[in-house]
Formats: C-alpha cells, sequence, structure tokens
C-alpha cells in the first residue's frame, strides 16, 4: 500500500469529527474509503449503539448492539408525541444535491406544512450536478414539518418531510 499511516490516521480523525458519513480516496493505485457506520433506530426511536469487539489475534472484529438506556420519567405529553409520530412517514431524499422548495427563486412552494398531498404530488426538487430532480410523494397525506431549508445541502436517505398518512 503507498498511503502512509498517518496519513490514514488522518483521515479517520476527519470522517470522525466531522458530519460527512463516507470518504473515498484512490491514489496511486489505491483505493481507500472510509465510512462511519449509521446509527440504527429501533421502533421507539432510540438509536442503537454499537461496540466493534476484536475476535483473538486474526484482526476480524464483530460488532454488537448495546442495549439502549432506558427511558424514565416520560412525560404524558411525550408519551402522546410518541403515540402520534407513530403515523408519521419521513420522506427522505433519493440523492445527494441541494434542496429547494421552489422551481424557480420568484415562484411558489410546492408543500407547505398543513397542505393535503396525493400519491405522485412533487414536494420539491433536489438540485443534483446541475440536473433538477423533482422528488415526488410516495404516499398520501398531510405536510406534518419540513426538516430542511431551502437550497441546503442534502445527503442520501436524509429524512425531508414528516407527512402523516391518511
Amino acid at each position: 500500500m503507498n498511503m502512509d499511516l498517518n496519513y490514514i490516521k488522518k483521515l479517520i480523525k476527519m470522517l470522525d469529527t466531522s458530519t460527512i458519513s463516507e470518504i473515498e480516496i484512490e491514489e496511486q493505485g489505491t483505493k481507500l474509503k472510509l465510512s462511519k457506520p449509521r446509527p440504527k433506530v429501533t421502533s421507539q426511536g432510540t438509536p442503537v449503539n454499537y461496540t466493534s469487539i476484536p475476535v483473538g489475534n486474526s484482526g476480524v472484529e464483530v460488532q454488537h448492539a448495546l442495549a439502549p438506556a432506558p427511558v424514565s420519567d416520560a412525560t404524558s405529553s411525550e408519551v402522546a408525541e410518541s403515540k402520534s409520530t407513530e403515523n408519521l412517514y419521513e420522506v427522505r431524499s433519493p440523492m445527494v444535491g441541494t434542496f429547494y422548495k421552489s422551481p424557480a427563486p420568484d415562484a411558489d412552494v410546492y408543500v407547505k406544512v398543513g397542505d393535503s398531498i396525493s400519491t405522485g404530488s412533487v414536494l420539491c426538487i433536489i438540485e443534483a450536478m446541475k440536473l433538477m430532480n423533482e422528488i415526488e410523494s410516495e404516499i398520501s397525506g398531510k405536510i406534518v414539518k419540513i426538516l430542511v431549508e431551502n437550497a441546503q445541502p442534502v445527503e442520501y436517505n436524509q429524512p425531508l418531510f414528516l407527512v402523516e398518512q391518511s
């Protein structure tokens, strides 16, 4: 391998401290891909943490799920809120790009909070590599929350909207 170990350690540290989730580098015919795992979420919405456990001297590691810390002293409003979110659907970004609420800066937005939508309704545009991609709804319902600001960069699979299914 042609890459310096200190260089790789710096890349790992940069990845660990940044908001990006993956780095892929090719240098002099050597490819290096670093990615950090995204936390899995339980049905209750709590993240599941993982730890790596080395297996002998083989260099193999096994990921083991750690139980999330128990939630205590939940108020009745928190319980009601969690029950109301059970009927919510997250519309996620199908690509990396820039999120736009409207087809042009001076045009009306596609959807606002409270709007009813149907399957196939255009919700937003994501610009990727100078191409404008209309994002359509996969379900019918009502827009409860818009999770992204206009002209904000978005990542693949990032939640964009919360929709109350009808």
